[in-house]
């Protein structure tokens, strides 16, 4: 016992140390965990030598990550997500499974007699890190753009293919369908159990104990062993369990109370996992070496193949198509947690393994980059794409409902780059003065934007507003307003100031409208060439001293009455 607090102790000093260093160097904190692994671990320093305390430090760090990974999973946003989430993440998930499978057997990994390194390699090569993307595109402010809600929409429906592994995964060695059924009648029955008990047991019981944080905080603790438990007695696994477990309670009314209360929890034992994951990569030789760059040449062609294509094929345009590709190019965090199980099922090789932690290592780094970079990548490839034959959507001609509006004339008032404050807009103007949208052309590279104006008969030109021949090509220099309505933190590849120069230099005589994040860029706009800037945030400030004053004179009522009904007959194009 104490061998194993001293152990405990090592790994957490470390895995501190080497966070450090990886905050400053704005590299992913699990590399510095596996780092600090291996560093204290047998094959490095030989400080941390127990395999019993290795062992437990790993189980319990990845139940209780599987158990998170599950209360973050929203079933309800996978129904709501639409064909084009769900027909995209499908064929990634199925595609990559039999490329990766087809693949690794062609190279000589063993399928079936008891190694099944093919298998588990093709699976996690097709898993991408949600830790790694979410944490990117978050400071990316990409989340809610177009790209970022395939990419999220993906990567959920990668978790819940990862549970079906999972279930299948401790009867690999005698496999037939009846085994795969009974495998699946056990996880049904295990599903049907937890979701039974959180919808009918628990609310009753979080909600007596709703005020007393230790007792949430143990009876989530309670619910995630006791699943667990469940699920080793039916013959899955406890790490099976704990993600069904979590995966229960994402819809329950304290998920994100108990969320909030494991957290920290969670991060400690999460830093064990990868710390004693570290501990078990042995120092790579040369064949370890040369499968793991196969794995990651791999990984990153197959999401090209098995992304990229589907969207395309979808009319999603080159840009929106590209960048979930990139975004999705590495292995998951969730990928190691499958290799592992293996490992203790016997059912791999342990260079298998080595091989597979070191590809995630170089896609964690290389990722991390390609997608900070993602937007002028995506920008070199774009030219090199079409001159291969593939065609973006400002070069399809009457498709459907579709138009390639980028020769019509020009308009009166042009809104450069459509996200929400552009779309409330043109809601506005649709209530108030339908005449006016006759007048207004749009210029903006999001698909879903592109074809619902089309349809709607408003004049829309696809295309990069940060490229001066775009805004020449779509007739700024003939407009007498144009509009700057996205915010420096969402433009790509410009910003406010860059854009106004460029249509001032377009146009000499038009009014231009622009927006400045902070109050020190408005002098910035205006000496750039614009006519009028707006600051958001005085805007809502106004709204929101608008409605202290309503919820003083007990106005408030009223007020939201008014926002509901107009938000009622409102139809806009990113609601």
């Amino acid at each position: 016992m104490h061998e194993l607090i001293g152990d405990i102790t090592l790994c957490i000093l470390f895995a501190w140390g080497l966070g450090l260093a990886a905050q400053f160097s704005r590299q992913p904190s699990i590399l510095a965990y596996l780092i600090a692994g291996f560093a204290i671990g047998p094959f490095g320093a030989g400080w941390v030598k127990s395999q019993e305390s290795i062992a437990i430090i790993s189980e319990l760090g990845l139940i209780f990550m599987l158990f998170m990974i599950g209360l973050e999973i929203d079933l309800k946003k996978i129904i709501r997500a639409g064909p084009v989430i769900l027909i995209a993440g499908g064929v990634q998930l199925i595609g990559g499974a039999l490329l990766g499978l087809l693949f690794f057997v062609a190279i000589g990994m063993r399928l079936g007699g008891g190694g099944y390194d093919a298998l588990y390699l093709a699976v996690a090569c097709a898993l991408s890190s949600t830790v790694i993307i979410v944490k990117v595109l978050y400071e990316k402010h990409e989340l809610d753009t177009l790209p970022g809600r395939i990419t999220l929409g993906v990567l959920v429906l990668q978790d819940v293919f990862a549970i079906l592994f999972l279930a299948v995964q401790p009867s690999l060695d005698d496999l037939h369908l009846g085994v795969i059924l009974l495998s699946f009648v056990r996880a049904g029955a295990l599903v049907a159990t937890a979701a039974l008990l959180s919808r009918y047991v628990l609310p009753p019981l979080f909600g007596r104990i709703a005020r007393s944080p230790e007792l949430i905080l143990l009876g989530a603790l309670a619910w995630c062993f006791l699943i667990g438990e469940i699920a080793e007695w039916l013959h899955l696994s406890r790490e099976m369990g704990s993600l069904i477990a979590g995966v229960s309670l994402s819809t329950f009314p304290y998920a994100l109370d108990v969320t909030a209360k494991v957290t920290t929890l969670r991060d400690f034992f999460i830093t064990l996992f990868f710390v004693a994951l570290g501990m078990t990569i042995p120092i790579p030789n040369l064949s370890v070496v040369g499968l793991a760059l196969i794995i990651a040449l791999f990984t990153v062609a197959s999401r090209l193949i098995t992304t990229f294509a589907p969207l395309y094929l979808m009319r999603q345009g080159l840009r929106a198509s590209l960048l979930p590709a990139i975004n999705l190019a590495q292995i998951s965090e969730f990928s190691l947690v499958i290799i592992q199980t293996g490992i203790a099922a016997g059912h791999l090789r342990s260079e298998t393994s080595s091989a597979a932690s070191f590809a995630f290592v170089v896609l964690a780094v290389l990722s991390t980059f390609a997608i900070v970079r993602s937007d002028p990548i995506v920008r070199r490839m774009l030219p090199r794409l079409k001159r291969t034959g593939l065609r973006d959507l400002d070069q399809v001609v009457a498709v459907g409902s579709m138009e390639d509006n980028s020769h019509a004339a020009a308009r009166r008032v042009v809104i450069l780059g459509f996200f929400r404050t552009a779309s409330a807009l043109l809601s506005e103007i649709e209530r108030k003065h339908p005449a006016l949208l006759s007048q207004i052309g749009v210029i903006d590279f999001n698909p879903v934007v592109f074809r619902t104006l089309s349809e709607r008969g408003i004049q829309v030109t696809y295309g990069d507003i940060s490229h001066v021949d775009t805004l020449v090509h779509a007739g700024i220099g003939k407009a007498e307003l144009i509009i700057l309505s996205i915010p420096d933190s969402l433009l790509k590849g410009a910003n406010n100031e860059k854009l106004v120069r460029h249509v001032r230099s377009i146009n000499a005589t038009a009014k231009i409208v622009a927006t400045a994040d902070v109050l020190a860029d408005v002098k910035d706009l205006y000496d750039a060439g614009a006519d009028y800037v707006t600051v958001p945030r005085l805007s809502d400030a106004m709204v929101l001293l608008d409605l202290i004053k309503a919820a003083d004179a007990g106005l408030l009522a009223e007020r939201r009455a008014e926002i509901d009904a107009m938000l009622a007959e409102r139809r806009e194009v990113l609601p």
